[in-house]
């Protein structure tokens, strides 16, 4: 039967790239690190880190029994957490995982929740909206936000806020003064865009092949709030979801204008394990989204 302590060090010595700093991070002596990983190797039948390297790089049996080490041990938090929980909600945790933008969508509820629930420590932990259906499954978050429908089975899927997609442009911009512009008018602007891939950018680039205009991507920038910030400089445009941009748009620093054709409203979606008890955390801010959705004029 495979030990937890045992699985815990292999992770550590695959994090931390190395027996030594694996043994100091565990409070551990190298030899005992060394001794665990020969003991695990035994019970596997297989080695599992390759000792010609020195960066405690993972044989393929390694790497394959860590995805499952690192579940165990999420698992193992997660029940030791609930355990706390049932004492106080004051005790517990809520961990979601999101992205830079979806985050935008959370503050609200999340507003809501902490003045509802003071001492229940939030933890938002940034992830790749591709990626998150996994970390939630594999029960690195108890909670994911994502603008599209997962297509995985084990998750439940709950819509809780709509965005739609417009073109930024600085106030001293030409196209400041429009309220609408059509595609083919912006085949010669020079667009900003997130590097990061998304449905999204999908959309946006299917759209301009369809009716034939070519897309200028002069600069890819790592964050939004770059973006933002050098399309108030004026050195380009850029297509970004409406509610990214809010406050920079209410206090007029930057002026959205209407793409027709570019109208592709999406839902933002709360995921969660299907069938999984969840936290009294979690099942209180799903009652803040749930009070938030039946309210007139929610998002």
């Amino acid at each position: 039967m495979l030990d937890l302590s045992e699985l815990e060090v292999l992770v550590a010595v695959a994090q931390e790239r190395g027996f030594s700093r694996a043994a100091a991070r565990l409070h551990r002596t190298q030899p005992a690190v060394s001794q665990a990983v020969r003991r695990l190797e035994e019970e596997v039948g297989a080695p599992l880190v390759d000792r010609s390297s020195k960066d405690g790089t993972l044989t393929a049996a390694g790497t394959l029994l860590q995805g499952f080490a690192l579940q165990m041990l999420n698992l193992r938090r997660d029940a030791q957490a609930a355990v706390l929980d049932l004492a106080h909600l004051g005790r517990g945790k809520l961990s979601i995982a999101a992205n830079e933008y979806t985050v935008t969508h959370l503050l609200p509820f999340l507003g809501v929740f902490r003045r509802r629930h003071p001492q229940v420590r939030v933890e938002v932990r940034r992830g790749l909206g591709s990626r998150i259906p996994m970390e939630v499954l594999g029960r690195e978050a108890e909670l994911g936000v994502l603008t599209y429908r997962p297509t995985n089975p084990g998750l439940t899927v709950i819509p809780f806020a709509e965005d739609d997609l417009v073109l930024l442009v600085a106030t001293s911009h030409p196209l400041a003064g429009r309220k609408a512009v059509w595609v083919r008018e912006l085949a010669s602007e020079s667009f900003l865009a997130h590097n990061v891939k998304s449905p999204n950018r999908e959309r946006v680039v299917h759209t301009f092949e369809r009716l034939r205009t070519p897309l200028n991507i002069s600069m890819e920038l790592p964050t939004l709030e770059a973006v933002k910030r050098l399309v108030e400089e004026g050195l380009g445009v850029a297509l970004m979801p409406r509610r990214a941009a809010e406050a920079e748009v209410a206090r007029g620093s930057l002026v959205a204008v209407r793409v027709p054709e570019m109208r592709l409203p999406r839902s933002i979606v709360l995921v969660h394990r299907r069938g999984a008890s969840l936290s009294h955390a979690a099942a209180a801010f799903l009652e803040c989204i749930e009070e938030g959705r039946s309210k007139p004029g929610a998002r």
